[in-house]
């Protein structure tokens, strides 16, 4: 079997002008990907629709389930066009942020964001280019925002611009974003992730567009604003998953908090079955370079002991020069840990006393703790919902976790969380005789063998039916 794909924590692969053709998409899923990102920042509608079609042709050929996740831009906030392909901003100078149209200089600039004379107000930072150049307002006069350089740096076009000091009033979902995830209505991507969340408001409302559209789209936050920080439990619960966006994260709150959040939102989303993704610079100079630095490396392998589902490559895939070499490398990472490491593991959460699925909980719960007391080889678990594969992936079991369902979209969704491999099935037999079928199937694959100890997992008395009741324990013959 393919080492890569037996690692347990998920890989995101954005797909860009590197790597949207068929030949390297392929590559990459042999190379350990199991989603595939669609940055809606970027490409046309035309470029997503390809991948979209030729990921789904090759989970057809290859057999596999990888998931594709829709990102959306978001209330992006830039500098318009500036002359000469950019302008030095000296430290003490004064700079104009104008909403009016024009071709920005060294001391005036445009934005096309007109709420920014609203949002900010005297003593307010803002953040241009990554946090490279560093403003403070000093006033505002009709349609300018009148700032003091506190650190500058040539300042090029279309560069973003960050307030974290103010209270952007820009709703999380733009006029762009709507017609974005409407296009992807027609595909029913299994994923979609919701740039600048702010509070939980901003998940029901777009699970309300995605319910109206009648699609299984479930919702990934990405928390990269300062508010989303005061209200993580909230967001948390109302969202399906979670992405820790360290990139605008980093510059909108003091960078010695990007880790702490990390790890903070890691454990939170590990307790409650919400998986889990780290995001930005993982492997970024792999953009350039054939190998990571030893920094980037140790980055992954914190990410896995940390309890992340799944880490995200962007530019490396996307745009750089060695995208399948990237993934390769981030799956090695991640197989070196997770086979040296016993801490990731056996991470029994408690379960919600007033949850209406509780006794079901805690019969998935009792499945993992047995599988650690009698060193089983594997769970394997029956679901229709995909309900199954979240709650034992909650536990981290050290046995592998293998998940069958008679619903293909439900197989490629679970690509995303941790530790479960998705297998397709839809008969109907009796109990006994579905145990020993899918017994056979993992024998054929290699993951059973003779000797081995597994336990099965169900609901009766029909197994497509309901929640989680039963649990056996089995020895392969």
């Amino acid at each position: 079997m393919n080492p890569y794909l037996s690692k347990k924590t998920k890989i995101v692969a954005t797909i860009g002008p590197a790597s949207r053709d068929r030949k390297i998409l392929k590559e990459l899923i042999l190379s350990g990907a199991n989603v595939f990102r669609l940055n809606f920042s970027h490409g046309s509608h035309e470029d997503h629709k390809k991948t979209i079609e030729m990921v789904r042709s090759l989970n057809e050929e290859l057999g596999t389930h990888v998931a594709l996740l829709q990102d959306l831009q978001g209330p992006k906030i830039r500098v318009g066009q500036v002359k000469d392909g950019g302008v030095p901003i000296q430290p003490g100078q004064q700079l104009i942020i104008t909403t009016d149209e024009m071709e920005g200089t060294s001391e005036k600039v445009s934005t096309v964001y007109k709420g920014i004379t609203q949002d900010v107000k005297p003593g307010d930072m803002i953040l241009v280019d990554d946090g490279n150049i560093e403003l403070k307002t000093i006033k505002v006069e009709g349609n300018d925002v009148y700032t003091e350089v506190i650190h500058g740096e040539l300042l090029k076009s279309r560069k973003g611009i960050n307030l974290p000091n103010s209270n952007v009033s820009a709703p999380s979902m733009t006029e762009k974003d709507i017609e974005d995830l409407e296009f992807a209505f027609q595909f029913d991507l299994e994923w979609v992730a919701l740039s600048f969340v702010r509070t939980a408001e901003d998940i029901r409302d777009i699970k309300e567009r995605i319910a109206k559209a009648g699609v299984g789209t479930k919702v990934v936050a990405k928390m990269e604003k300062p508010e989303a920080m005061i209200n993580m439990d909230e967001i948390i619960d109302a969202t399906d998953g979670l992405m820790v966006a360290r990139g605008d994260l980093g510059v909108e709150v003091p960078s010695e908090m990007v880790p702490i959040y990390q790890k903070r939102l890691v454990r939170k989303c590990n307790k409650v079955a919400k998986p889990v993704i780290i995001a930005t610079q993982m492997l970024e100079s792999m953009t350039e370079n054939p190998r990571p630095t030893r920094a980037e490396t140790n980055d992954v392998a914190n990410a896995v002991l940390d309890g992340a589902d799944a880490l995200m490559l962007s530019a490396e895939s996307a745009s750089g020069k060695f995208p399948i070499e990237s993934v390769r490398q981030m799956a090695q990472t991640i197989l070196a840990i997770e086979n040296d490491s016993n801490t990731i593991y056996n991470k029994f959460a408690e379960e919600d006393e007033f949850s209406s699925t509780r006794l079901n909980d805690l019969l998935v719960k009792s499945a993992c703790e047995l599988s650690k007391t009698v060193s089983a080889r594997a769970i394997i678990g029956m679901t229709k919902t995909g309900y199954t594969g979240f709650r034992i992936s909650m536990h981290r079991p050290q046995a592998s976790i293998y998940v069958f369902t008679n619903d293909k979209y439900i197989l490629s969704q679970l690509s995303l969380v941790w530790g479960v491999k998705g297998y397709y099935y839809e008969k109907f037999e009796n109990i006994d005789d579905t145990f020993d079928e899918l017994e056979g199937i993992l024998k054929k694959e290699g993951l059973l063998e003779s000797g081995d100890i597994f336990i099965n997992t169900s609901s009766m008395p029909l197994h497509w039916e309901g929640h989680t009741n039963m649990v056996r324990l089995n020895q392969v013959k």
